[in-house]
């Protein structure tokens, strides 16, 4: 721009009429060209560590109050009835000694958000007679995000003579950080038999069908009991990793393989009966839920 071709109230080869603007940036229009950054020695882009020329107020809550004015506790936490059901795990391997064996663990629940009725089951055959078998109900109450306390009752059936067992329950399920599944409970039992019971769960997804599943488990109890084949202190731990495909969401076979060793006084027992007190084992089976 030739500034020296321009006289006061001529206009310069852009067309741009400098005598109708004002010091203060402000032509007849009433445009804020400064504001604009067409101000002579205006910049556009303000530095990194400028603050902003209208700050964002702080939301406090009555901001919020007027934006959800409907949110309550009721929407918050609905009160549909809703259920889940699933067939973890329902494996056979073939034993050594005694043939086939299988395994099984349920669970599922009905009820809503905050309430829900629980229910667990676990068991084993092997030879062709089941070893073990329990059913739990219990009630739960959500007490934080992904967790409900639990608190019910446990029964362990008796087989080939042996007696049953009950206990009251109480523990938590839920969704750890890293997003490990979690369940632990503590059962008391009678003449104050008591015992505590832990899993954690972790999946690993290779493709969206293809799916690693690690299992961990243990059990401990504080007195013997030779007629169930429980002994005082950590009675067994069992780990496992299973390799499902999931053809459906809700059907998918799988491979795996488990390890299962006992201690303290329940291996003692396994050693006075039948000698072993660890095991390993290649299972194959299947995971269902609805």
């Amino acid at each position: 721009m030739d500034h020296g071709a321009m006289k006061h109230g001529a206009t310069d080869t852009a067309g741009s009429d400098h005598s109708t603007m004002d010091h203060s940036g402000m032509d007849d229009s009433g445009m804020d060209h400064a504001s604009m950054g067409h101000q002579p020695g205006a910049s556009q882009d303000l530095p990194a560590n400028a603050e902003p020329h209208e700050p964002i107020p702080a939301i406090t809550a009555a901001d919020r109050a007027a934006a959800f004015q409907d949110l309550d506790a009721h929407v918050m936490h609905g009160e549909s009835i809703n259920s889940y059901w699933s067939l973890d795990r329902l494996e056979a391997w073939d034993a050594d000694e005694d043939g086939t064996g299988m395994a099984w663990e349920a669970k599922g629940w009905v009820g809503s958000d905050l309430n829900r009725l629980w229910l667990r089951s676990e068991g084993e055959r092997a030879g062709g007679s089941t070893e073990s078998a329990d059913v739990e109900v219990l009630y739960g109450r959500a007490i934080a995000r992904w967790w409900d306390a639990v608190a019910g009752v446990r029964h362990d059936f008796g087989f080939d003579g042996g007696p049953s067992r009950t206990y009251a329950a109480l523990g938590v399920i839920g969704l750890a950080p890293y997003k490990f599944e979690v369940e632990a409970t503590a059962y008391v039992g009678e003449s104050g038999q008591v015992g505590l019971g832990a899993e954690a769960e972790y999946e690993m997804l290779f493709t969206n069908r293809l799916i690693g599943q690690w299992l961990v488990e243990g059990e401990a109890w504080s007195k013997d009991d030779p007629a169930v084949g429980i002994g005082s202190g950590l009675s067994k731990v069992e780990a496992g990793f299973r390799l499902r495909y999931e053809f459906h969401r809700q059907f998918a076979p799988y491979v795996g393989v488990v390890w299962e060793r006992a201690y303290g006084g329940t291996a003692d027992q396994r050693r006075a009966q039948s000698g072993d007190i660890d095991d390993t084992r290649i299972v194959a089976g299947v995971r269902i839920w609805f």
